[in-house]
Order: structure tokens, then sequence, then C-alpha cells
């Protein structure tokens, strides 16, 4: 295996532990367009959301009210309005170790980018909230590559835009199917599958993750070829 020299990191559920605040942007969303808690229509529309994350907000809604562009359109302004505001109330919490493991990814020459499903405005607003912003050599959206997860555009323009000479230098790390498949159709050589977020081990493993880990802080010791804490959380998935 190439040596990692580029790490594709996930935010909320990897990085981040604020997924109940996307869950309850997602049904506010949602409920604005008339699909509220308590209906079988509310039930579906939320198992998708679920079944979805990782993937642009755009592309959940266009989901949920299929051929009814303005209604995704609106709904996802709601999404992304009901979301800054509870990052204007509550900022961001990181998962435990994050910080600590960008610091040893930078220490030892790892590029670092940020992938998200959020829009440019949101994301912007969530860089804003990061205390380790600083850390990072880029953040992309979808609208930064053309297509959001689960297709690989994000991790392809982050090795052109980082200068990286290889696909196999990259490792891919998230919490969602979508982050997995992602990672594999760019050709990454570890795809890893984080238990901090919403999708269960099995679906890790069924997106295509190469590995699974309790959390991103245990990414480095296996990206840097040394023994995490406690190895029988690093299990191989190939």
């Amino acid at each position: 295996m190439a040596p990692v020299t580029l790490a594709c990191l996930d935010l909320a559920g990897t990085t981040i532990g604020d997924i109940d605040m996307v869950e309850r942007a997602f049904a506010e969303a949602i409920a604005t367009q008339g699909i509220v808690p308590g209906t079988s229509a509310y039930a579906r529309a939320m198992v998708h959301v679920h079944r979805s994350r990782g993937c642009p907000k755009i592309e959940v809604f266009r989901g949920i009210f299929p051929g009814n562009e303005a209604q995704a359109q609106a709904a996802n302004l709601a999404f992304e309005r009901s979301f800054e505001s509870a990052l204007e109330r509550t900022g961001l919490v990181s998962l435990p170790g994050t910080v600590e493991a960008l610091e040893k990814l930078r220490d030892n020459g790892i590029k670092i980018a940020l992938i998200s499903g959020f829009s440019r405005n949101t994301l912007s607003r969530v860089l804003s909230n990061l205390s380790w912003a600083d850390m990072l050599d880029l953040a992309l959206c979808p609208e930064d590559a053309g297509r959001g997860r689960p297709y690989p555009d994000m991790v392809l323009t982050a090795v052109l835009r980082l200068g990286i000479d290889d696909v196999r230098q990259v490792a891919v790390v998230g919490d969602s199917e979508s982050d997995m498949l992602c990672g594999r159709r760019a050709g990454a050589s570890l795809v890893v599958g984080v238990l901090t977020g919403v999708h269960s081990r099995e679906r890790l493993i069924s997106g295509g993750a190469t590995h699974i880990l309790d959390s991103f802080a245990d990414f480095p010791a296996l990206v840097l070829d040394s023994e995490p804490d406690t190895p029988e959380t690093v299990t191989s998935a190939r």
C-alpha cells in the first residue's frame, strides 16, 4: 500500500458529534413542506434521510420530493436556515480526540481535506465555528466538485488541488455508507468507517470500508503504521 499523503474527512459523525442538530434540521425542513411528525409520510421521509446521510442535502430532498424541484429547493433552504440558526445558538462540538488526531497527521506531513454534503454557504458557517479549521488544507462541498457523495468527485478534486501524485495515497474517513462508496470509487487505498455516526458496521462494510474504527481518534495509528491503543477495534473489512 502506498504511503498516505492525503486524508479526506467527513464532518458530522466523524470529526464533530452534532448528528442530532442535522437530524432536527431535516425534520424542521420537511415540516415546512407539510410533512409533520406522527404521520407515515414523516416516517418514510426520515428513513430516507437516514439512508442518505453523507449525500448532498439538496439530493436528499429531491429524493423526498421526487419530480418537484421547487419543493426540494424550498426544503433545502429551510434546512440551511434551521441548521445555521442552531450553529449560532450552540456552536459545534468536536468528537473526543479529533484535534489530537489532526495534529498527529499534520506533524507527519499528511494533508487534510474536509469533504461535506453541506452547501458552500453552510460549510462556510461551519468552518467559522470550528476551532481547528486552520489545520485544514482544503474544505470542499459538492458545488466545488460537480457531484457530492457517493460519487468520487470531491475526493478527486482534493487530489488535484493538493497535488497528490496517486489516488492510492489517499485515505477517506467517514461514518456513512455514502462516504465508503465515495472512497472506493475514487480509488483510495484506505476507506475507513468510524462507529461514532449514523451507520452501523454492517452498512459501512457494505459500502466498501476497508477498515472499521471506533472513532477518528484511532485513525492516525492506522495510517502511520503503528498499533492503536485498542487494536481489536481495527478490523479489516476486505
